[in-house]
């Protein structure tokens, strides 16, 4: 097993209920488009680590100059995020062991701290199964009645919002993302590919500022963020790269 992670990077997505003029991942932030930051936080984490980053394939926006890492390739990407997944893992399928973990996480997500990303790295270095960032529930939970009314309260106990990355070995990924396939069970992150198998991935209690832009306000969501971080570091402003502790109380949990 190589300790240094594989990374995948979806990044083929188009980003519609931004309703932009271009995908999200090329949405700008501090001078930089969020594909740029998420990329330089992942770098900062692992600078070491191997990156396949998921591009539509006739995507002309993309420069390679916003990739810091000095092993990457270009992957084509697919329709869904799992097709993206699974076409990184095909593509790696000569080069990455069995044992080797790798992480995936969402383009849009250019918020997430080194300090999350490495504990979640050594949280699965010796973990059977792997695992995922994720923050318990604060909000009370409804679940309508597909009219538009409150049809229950779910009680929140219990509940977490799943983050990522998610990190996995490349063997169990690739055999559960084929199965699921196989299946027909509807994959919507790489955790829920694992648990079809009958197993049970670990959460790993992340900062609920991992911020996944989906929504045109998301966007100054983000940039506030990336400020704070910014200034909480004694920077003054937006940064990329931030190397702050994790909170008090976060650490691993076990499901």
């Amino acid at each position: 097993m190589n300790v240094a992670p594989w990374l995948v990077v979806p990044a083929a997505g188009q980003g519609r209920r931004m309703g932009g003029d271009r995908p999200k991942q090329y949405l700008e932030m501090a001078g930089q488009p969020v594909l740029a930051h998420t990329l330089a936080r992942l770098h900062a984490a692992f600078p070491a680590a191997r990156l396949c980053l998921c591009l539509d394939p006739v995507d002309a926006r993309f420069d390679p100059a916003w990739v810091p890492f000095a092993e990457w390739r270009r992957v084509p990407g697919g329709a869904e995020r799992v097709d993206s997944v699974t076409h990184a893992l095909e593509a790696i399928a000569g080069e990455a062991a069995d044992d080797d973990l790798v992480l995936v996480h969402d383009v849009a997500r250019p918020c997430v701290t080194v300090a999350d990303l490495q504990c979640l790295h050594t949280a699965l270095l010796d973990d059977p199964v792997g695992g995922l960032l994720a923050a318990p529930v604060a909000d009370t939970m409804k679940r309508d009645d597909g009219a538009g009314r409150v049809a229950a309260t779910e009680p929140r106990a219990g509940l977490w919002h799943a983050l990522t990355p998610q990190g996995f070995r490349f063997g169990l990924l690739r055999r559960a993302l084929s199965a699921a396939a196989a299946a027909g069970v509807t994959v919507t992150d790489e955790a829920s590919a694992v648990e079809a198998l009958g197993l049970s991935p670990r959460l790993v209690c992340g900062r609920r500022d991992n911020l996944k832009i989906t929504h045109p306000e998301d966007l100054a969501l983000a940039r506030q963020i990336l400020a704070a971080q910014g200034e909480a570091l004694g920077m003054g402003g937006p940064t990329s790269v931030e190397t702050e502790p994790a909170p008090a109380g976060a650490g691993v949990m076990e499901r």
